[in-house]
């Protein structure tokens, strides 16, 4: 393998990781206002860039409703069968504010370092 193949699958795999670190939050600021059926957080992610598969998003949605930070529901649709619709609990807000937190501090560690400054 040459070093142009290194240094591209090493950069692919680097955007995948920093896009799954990202996504817990960004699921989370997706359930913000309420109710949303698993395909709109899809089509959102995907108009942001964030996802490619629907396999990625499925066992986190899963997860999180494990660890009880979203709930959903079924609801009967006129347009074929039942949808799933995830909402934040309380823990769930509570995470996505330290989430949030963190994201600032670390996108302002980032911009320093981009800047050249030293810390």
């Amino acid at each position: 393998m040459n070093e142009t193949t290194e240094a591209s699958e090493f950069l692919i795999q680097s955007e995948t990781q920093m896009r799954k670190g990202m996504l817990t939050y960004c699921v989370l600021l997706l359930l913000s206002d309420g109710k949303v059926y698993t395909s709109e957080i899809i089509r959102a992610l995907r108009e942001a860039k964030l996802i490619v598969v629907e396999g990625t998003l499925y066992p986190l949605l899963n997860r999180l409703a494990r660890d009880k930070l979203l709930a959903y529901e079924w609801q009967e649709s006129e347009q074929g069968p039942p949808r799933k619709y995830y909402w934040l609990t309380e823990d769930g807000q509570k995470l996505k504010q330290v989430l949030k937190t963190n994201y600032h501090t670390l996108h302002a560690s980032v911009k320093t370092l981009e800047k050249g400054a030293k810390t």
